[in-house]
């Protein structure tokens, strides 16, 4: 029911993250080779936040957030607070895990594209000099 609040807040966080090294990058403070850092955290942004905006959603379609409190209908009483966490806990945890792994596995090919490129690109030098 609020497994969706796990990669919502780690979205926030990472957002707030991203902004900084925006600003970072743009006042030159950083060097800059290949594809920006904060372009590769803004990738894991649209998925945390993609992932948790869908899966709001889900939880919406289903009936189990409503407009009015407690918001989390299967959480009427303060007593099943436990089931909540226990869903966070598991479930939340579990898929802000598995989409920051994804993630983490795009960067690294990223990486990999990123410096063949350069060695294609001064292997190309050497043969035109």
């Amino acid at each position: 029911m609020a497994c969706f609040l796990v990669p919502a807040t780690e979205a926030i966080v990472t957002t707030s993250i991203e902004r900084a090294m925006k600003k970072k990058e743009e006042s030159g403070e950083t060097s800059r080779s290949g594809i920006a850092f904060s372009t590769k955290l803004g990738w894991l942004n649209k998925l945390l936040w993609g992932g948790s905006g869908l899966l709001a959603f889900e939880h919406v379609w289903h009936g189990e957030l409503s407009p009015f409190f407690p918001f989390l209908t299967k959480m009427s009483s303060p007593s099943e607070a436990n089931e909540m966490f226990h869903e966070m806990a598991t479930t939340g945890v579990g898929m802000a895990l598995l989409v920051t792994g994804v993630w983490l596995g795009m960067v690294v090919v990223s990486s990999k594209l990123e410096k063949k490129a350069v060695e294609v690109s001064a292997s190309d030098e050497e043969g035109n000099s």
